[in-house]
Parts: C-alpha cells; sequence; structure tokens
C-alpha cells in the first residue's frame, strides 16, 4: 500500500470586507493564495487551508484545538498577508502600522506552539517570518524607511510581485547549502517591515544588501524558517530569481523525517 502524501496545512488569509461581486454579502472569507498551494502540491504533498479558529468565536477551543491541527498534519506554512498588532511586541501601534487583525495574529501564534511542540515543520513566508520572530520573543519595525533602517523601499505596491531586489545568502546557512553554496539571489519583495530585535535562537541566515534580515533560522532541533520575501512567486517564468524549489524540498524533507520518527 503506497504511503499518503505528506498533508501540509496553510494558514488562511481572513477577507472581512468582502466585495459584492463575490457573492458572499458582507460575509468574513478566510483563503488560500494559489500560488502557495500549487508551491507545496508541485513537490508532491497535499495542502490544506486551516480554518481561523477565534478564541470568542461560534467554534469553541474546547472543540477544536490547533495542537489538534498539529496532530493531524505534517507541517505548516504561514501565508504573508497585514501586518502584526505591535502589542504582541510591546510596542504602541504607530500611524506607519497598516490594518492589523488580532485574531489572525492569536491563531497563528496558536499554530507555530502547537506544531513547533509538536516537532513539525515551519515555514513563514513575509508575514509568517515577522510572525516567527515575534512568536519567540522579538520584535519588528514598524516601518523600515521611517525607522531609518533603510532607504530603499521593500515593497512596490503598484508593481507587486515584479518588485524584485538582489538577496546575500548567509555563507554556510542552511539557504546556501540548499542552493549549493551559493551567496546571492534576486527575490520578489512586498514588505515595509521587517526584523528589528531577533528573537533568542534564531540567527540570519539571507539579507538585503541594505542589510535588512531577510531569512532567519531556528538554532535548535527541528525546522522553523522564516523568509521575507515571497517565493511561491518565483515559479521559474522569470529566470533570475532565486529558485524556490530547494527551501521546499528542505521543508518536506524534515516534515517526512519527522513522520518517519514519529
Amino acid at each position: 500500500m503506497n504511503q499518503r502524501p505528506l498533508l501540509i496545512g496553510v494558514s488562511p488569509r481572513i477577507l472581512r470586507q468582502t466585495p459584492p461581486e463575490l457573492g458572499a454579502h458582507g460575509k468574513t472569507l478566510q483563503y488560500l493564495g494559489q500560488s502557495v498551494a500549487h508551491w507545496i502540491m508541485a513537490l508532491g504533498a497535499a495542502c490544506v487551508m486551516l480554518p481561523t479558529v477565534e478564541r470568542q468565536g461560534a467554534i469553541r477551543r474546547a472543540e477544536i484545538h490547533t495542537r489538534d491541527f498539529a496532530g493531524m498534519l505534517d507541517g505548516l506554512v504561514l501565508q504573508g498577508g497585514a501586518d502584526i498588532d505591535p502589542g504582541l511586541y510591546d510596542e504602541p501601534h504607530r500611524h506607519i502600522v497598516g490594518a492589523v487583525d488580532c485574531v489572525r495574529d492569536r491563531f497563528e501564534l496558536d499554530l507555530i506552539h502547537a506544531f513547533v511542540a509538536q516537532d513539525k515543520p515551519v515555514l513563514g513566508i513575509c508575514r509568517g517570518m515577522q510572525l516567527i520572530n515575534v512568536a519567540f520573543g522579538g520584535s519588528l519595525h514598524q516601518d523600515l524607511i521611517a525607522d531609518g533602517v533603510t532607504t530603499h523601499p521593500h515593497a512596490d505596491l503598484p508593481r507587486y510581485d515584479d518588485h524584485h531586489h538582489a538577496l546575500e545568502l548567509s555563507p554556510g546557512g542552511v539557504l546556501s547549502r540548499w542552493h549549493g553554496g551559493a551567496t546571492c539571489g534576486q527575490v520578489t519583495s512586498i514588505h515595509h517591515q521587517g526584523v528589528a530585535r531577533l528573537a533568542e535562537g534564531f540567527v540570519p541566515v539571507a539579507r538585503a544588501p541594505d542589510g535588512v534580515i531577510e531569512a532567519i533560522w531556528r538554532q535548535a532541533p527541528g525546522f522553523v524558517l522564516g523568509v521575507q520575501w515571497h517565493p511561491e512567486f518565483h515559479d521559474g517564468s522569470d529566470p533570475s530569481l532565486l529558485d524556490a524549489d530547494p527551501m521546499m524540498r528542505a521543508f518536506l524533507d524534515a516534515a517526512r523525517a519527522r513522520r518517519g520518527a514519529g
């Protein structure tokens, strides 16, 4: 009998102001980006979206808990999206922060801790990397330019995923190793926030040329990685962009190893 494929959970984005043309009559929608799903499935894993469970919502935590999701699944991917509530890293909400979704923040923090507690791999994309840093005690620059970190915008919303910048991979770091020792690349960039205080136990494994941290790796058993760019948009149509598959293969290999040891 063939073993079932790896089953990877992806936390959803939440759409609360639903456009009328979607036919949902103002209801809240939760959704999974097609690019993320295809990136996971292209390498042989199955992908499911994990509907947000609210502490005070219609579905109580007594009925389903994030540790149940972690128990059923082989790994977790955190999508990009809205800014993170600065209160989670003990800072006031400044005007430079965009819209936040505290329900999503709390749910994804619970997911991170549940998957890590069961030694299952976690991969965070953009906002997902920032939330991993916050989950382990780090903080964020609420805006890279306003905070004087860089003069180079890391997002250009009209261009969106056509906005790219160079990437410096740390020699000897996991990303460099997965790319055959490479120390540079080009990536899609859509973010205005970034790591300020790096969480204890993590190391930077990639930076932009201006010094902004672009990837973090937890130095502990297991697999916890955050990348600030959007590898799901590196679909091969632009050969100048860093190949996304080595990262996903490493993530799925870690999930496979965890299943084999479990």
